[in-house]
């Protein structure tokens, strides 16, 4: 399976519109995702907000700590992933994939990384 981009809708606090960033680095098929593929979604997506409010930013660590997260279905299906921090929110998906499953994918993927980080350039 071959990684694909995917869009992900980014909200700065202070601001009254979404803007779409492309994240990348996550397999296509969410019923074929890994606990990895889970964590580049999540660093992707929090990295999206970091850089739409850094944009002169060229390097930073992304954490998986100290961010709330939701997975809810979606009205025309499938399931959302929405994360925030203080810097703002981003949502990510519909994606095809079991609600529980997305839910402890993203639970093993935070417990696996909690401490560690991955420096972007």
């Amino acid at each position: 399976m071959r990684a694909m981009e995917l869009n992900v809708d980014v909200w700065l606090r202070g601001t009254d519109f979404a803007r779409t960033r492309a994240i990348d680095g996550v397999e296509g098929n969410p019923l074929a995702w890994t606990d990895r593929d889970v964590s580049n979604l999540l660093k992707g997506m929090l990295l999206a907000i970091h850089r739409a409010k850094n944009p002169e930013s060229t390097e930073t660590s992304v954490f998986l700590r100290g961010f709330s997260w939701i997975v809810n279905p979606f009205e025309d299906g499938g399931v959302v992933v929405a994360i925030e921090i203080q810097a703002g929110a981003a949502v990510s998906g519909p994606f095809e994939i079991d609600k529980q499953q997305l839910e402890g994918m993203i639970s093993r993927a935070i417990a696996g990384e909690s401490g560690r980080a991955e420096v972007v350039h």
